[in-house]
């Protein structure tokens, strides 16, 4: 029987890698993000093409609790349940602390951490008394570890993995679970766009943040695919996690494993 499942962030990047893994297991999808409504339409057809899956999108602002709260009211109005959630929205800024723009700092903890609260407030309720659920939220390496001039990314993907483990304790009578899964790099929009200002922030070229900064930090000297986080988070929404609840799981080539 087909799930239904939401994806936070989902237009671009590891979100739609992660929205795309769960339609081509035929499973009913809520996308969210922003985007050209053209684009929005051809990634719907895309995803839909994949198998018999339903796909629609909502526009919930990660950053406006009462659209959040819509968005999954509106998942299950529209399929009968939430199954499976997965809180991938996020934002990043690169800066200094003492020069961190205020409502940036605002925007990230909205986006990055608040966010996830506010997805799991409402959905829990559909899961508890359906007696089952998955919840799975994108934290980052940057949950277990810091790097400079990315404060409110590494505070708010920290708070993620607080969150994470509280929830999980919360539900584990209740069928379900709660698990954060930890990428490295992963050469998405978000990443791409980090270049420009961290290659600014260092005194470096592009080319040397590549290979001198963002590679540096992962062992095996290669970026992490999508694609290998959306089969991590199938892994974690399937019958066979069910007693894996509260973890973190990291799939960073090695970078905290020092």
């Amino acid at each position: 029987m087909a799930r239904t499942v939401v994806v936070t962030g989902s237009t671009s990047g590891i979100g739609l890698a992660i929205a795309t893994a769960f339609a081509g297991k035929g499973d009913n999808i809520v996308i969210n993000g922003f985007g050209k409504p053209e684009d929005i339409k051809a990634i719907i057809e895309n995803l839909e093409s994949v198998s018999k899956a339903k796909v629609i999108h909502h526009p919930a602002d990660m950053t406006k609790p009462a659209e959040i709260a819509d968005l999954i009211e509106t998942a299950a109005r529209t399929f009968g349940s939430v199954d499976v959630l997965v809180n991938n929205a996020g934002i990043q800024h690169v800066e200094k602390i003492e020069d961190f723009p205020i409502e940036k700092w605002d925007q990230i903890i909205a986006i990055n951490l608040s966010s996830s609260f506010h997805t799991m407030r409402a959905a829990i309720p559909l899961m508890k008394a359906k007696k089952q659920g998955r919840i799975i939220n994108i934290a980052s390496a940057h949950g277990l570890v810091a790097s400079p001039f990315k404060s409110a990314y590494v505070a708010a993907k920290h708070g993620i993995l607080g969150l994470t483990k509280t929830a999980a304790l919360e539900l584990a009578e209740f069928g379900v679970t709660v698990n954060a899964i930890c990428p490295g790099y992963v050469l998405t929009p978000l990443v791409e766009k980090q270049i420009p200002d961290t290659a600014k922030a260092r005194g470096m070229t592009e080319e040397q943040v590549k290979t001198e900064v963002i590679l540096k930090a992962q062992p095996t000297r290669e970026f992490v695919k999508a694609e290998e986080i959306g089969t991590l988070a199938l892994y974690l929404a399937g019958e066979e996690a069910r007693q894996v609840t509260g973890a973190h799981i990291s799939i960073d080539g090695g970078w905290t494993a020092a």
